[in-house]
């Protein structure tokens, strides 16, 4: 509960802080007095949801994400996997993508209108693109920092190839996988929402540009706030999704060293298998080793 208290408060103290320099128009090297007030924002927040447009902003942006961000998954974990484990697709297909790669994929625009025959193909192929490149890289490396013991093992008991790309290769690089989904899903974010301002007909990036033209602050502070909320709430989503699905790996927390009062001295720890040692759910380090893995 503290934590979720100081975490309230710091939003809060932000807030505050913002009404503050914009309510009374402070300008000292920064021009606070050209922002809308938090009120203002909250104003302009209250009437759009009040409207049936920006709904369907939201359920536009939120339905390119997802087709892009799915495909992305997808075809970045087959080909960092294919890259990984197979020579000829590091010959034929590295050269390449380690050349488009730095490519960002907001530039992809122009080709996307020419080879798409709707804009909304275009948005979906840009946001796809954007979130390949950290799946495929994360994937990539996931899997080259496999121990090979673990495939000797699956092929020593009868596994074949899929056995051991599914036992051993895809739940072994589960972790690094989604850590690229993680970086993925926020570059998906920043590549949407600019698509959107340059070619969309509808979505939070669309309706945000719109509002800076027509000099409606309030109504662009408004998109802006709805897609840092939405970008946080698929990134947790996806967060949440990988440590459900890496249950097995061991988890650890951060706990405060105890204090140890002046003039008393710490207590010895006890050696592991005496009495006083910390009571284990194995009965050997051989059984817990075996658990883990």
């Amino acid at each position: 509960m503290t934590r979720y208290a100081l975490r309230v408060l710091s939003v809060g103290a932000a807030l505050g802080v913002w009404q503050l320099l914009t309510s009374q128009d402070i300008d000292l090297w920064l021009r606070f007095s050209q922002f809308p007030t938090v009120t203002d924002v909250a104003r302009a927040f209250g009437q759009r949801l009040s409207g049936p447009d920006y709904w369907t902003d939201l359920t536009d942006s939120l339905t390119r994400i997802a087709s892009g961000f799915l495909l992305a998954a997808v075809l970045g974990v087959a080909a960092g996997v294919l890259v990984a484990r197979s020579r000829l697709a590091e010959d034929l297909l590295g050269p390449l993508l380690e050349v488009v790669r730095p490519i960002p994929a907001i530039t992809l625009v122009p080709v996307a209108i020419l080879l798409f025959p709707s804009n909304e193909q275009g948005i979906v192929f840009i946001t796809c693109t954007a979130a390949f490149f950290p799946v495929l890289v994360s994937t990539r490396h996931a899997v080259r920092a496999l121990t090979p013991v673990w495939e000797e093992a699956v092929r020593t008991m009868g596994g074949g190839r899929w056995r051991v790309l599914g036992s051993v290769v895809l739940s072994g690089a589960l972790p690094g996988i989604f850590g690229g989904l993680s970086v993925g899903i926020g570059v998906s974010w920043i590549c949407v929402i600019s698509a959107e301002m340059i070619s969309g007909e509808y979505g939070v990036g669309y309706r945000t540009w719109q509002d800076y033209t027509v000099v409606d602050y309030p109504g662009v502070f408004v998109g802006m706030v709805t897609i840092g909320v939405l970008g946080w709430i698929t990134s947790t989503a996806v967060e949440l999704l990988g440590r459900r699905l890496t249950r097995w790996l061991p988890r650890t927390s951060y706990a405060p060293a105890a204090r140890v009062r002046p003039g008393r001295a710490a207590a010895p720890t006890a050696p592991h298998g005496t009495a006083g040692a910390t009571a284990s759910p194995y009965r050997s380090e051989e059984e817990r080793d075996e658990h883990l893995v």
